[in-house]
């Protein structure tokens, strides 16, 4: 991002750094009035929630410099918490195992943590003790991208509503992302108003990508006569592309057509549309045909796509 666009968040973020530092005491030597620095209790807990780890694993989650762990490792030797192992399935390898006195001090120092937490949250509420957590969950998850959760992806036929989404946001999109002018929203809109005027449910069908509740893409069958039908409208969003929506989409077109005894299908696109071109030749569409045309305000080269069922 750019800073000086974004200088007043980023000025928020490095303003509840400070707070949080200083609110939880890692600013002190000592974690808790413990005889642990911050980055040991941290190896500490690694240590103890971890089944035989390795030392160059506790570094890689922790991020730490391997001979700065190697350091940390030795205290904990020389205190009697901490004892290295063969690996059962690797005898190469020494495992890190945490002893008695260790699992004692672990169990401690955890104890400590969960009662100083306990007592700053006293005074709250329930409502506010919960939405505190709910801000930490949203930063965590919204940071590490290994736990966010997997967006829920459906395909479903059209409803009511549908019709008007496609509209607006294909012209939105690509007014923004590619630069077509008000005429390329018209087209959607007229390809919109045909397909739910003459809707034959027969032979012409819409489907719906949906994403945790939210429309995220769309294409249309329609008949253009006994043989032939044409792919229209097919559309992802970006935040949901990657997922295999596309594929899936033009599959349950296909599909469709097949069923309904066309024995082709033919689709118009724009050269600039390269990832709908590329899942148009996995599907097993040839071009036949391609023109350059200013349609859309600035030179575009339009394609005309073919596949034989």
């Amino acid at each position: 991002m750019h800073q000086d666009k974004n200088i007043e968040k980023i000025l928020a973020v490095r303003q509840f750094n400070r707070f949080y530092t200083k609110e939880f005491g890692f600013l002190h030597k000592r974690v808790l009035g413990s005889s642990f620095a911050l980055v040991e209790a941290r190896v500490l807990y690694e240590l103890a929630n971890r089944e035989a780890p390795k030392a160059r694993e506790i570094a890689a989650v922790l991020n730490l410099d391997p001979g700065y762990l190697s350091r940390i490792l030795k205290r904990f030797e020389a205190n009697g918490w901490l004892m290295r192992k063969q690996c059962e399935q690797d005898g190469r390898c020494l495992g890190l195992f945490l002893t008695n006195m260790g699992m004692m001090e672990a169990a401690n120092l955890a104890d400590i943590a969960n009662v100083d937490i306990a007592k700053r949250f006293e005074k709250l509420g329930d409502k506010q003790l919960q939405e505190i957590v709910n801000a930490m969950q949203t930063i965590e998850t919204t940071l590490d991208d290994s736990l966010r959760p997997q967006p829920t992806a459906i395909i479903r036929s059209h409803s009511a509503g549908d019709i008007g989404w496609i509209a607006a946001s294909q012209g939105k999109f690509y007014a923004e992302e590619y630069g077509f002018n008000e005429k390329f929203e018209a087209l959607v809109m007229q390809i919109c108003t045909d397909f739910i005027s003459d809707y034959d449910p027969t032979c012409e069908h819409c489907w719906i990508a949906e994403m945790d509740g939210r429309n995220v893409g769309s294409i249309v069958l329609v008949r253009v006569d006994e043989t032939t039908a044409k792919l229209r409208l097919f559309y992802v969003d970006a935040e949901a592309r990657g997922l295999g929506l596309g594929t899936r989409l033009v599959d349950e077109c296909i599909a469709f057509a097949r069923r309904a005894g066309y024995e082709r299908v033919v689709l118009y696109t724009n050269a600039c549309l390269t990832t709908a071109r590329h899942i148009y030749e996995k599907a097993g569409f040839h071009l036949i045909a391609e023109n350059v045309h200013t349609s859309f305000g600035t030179p575009q080269t339009e394609q005309d796509w073919v596949l034989r069922l």
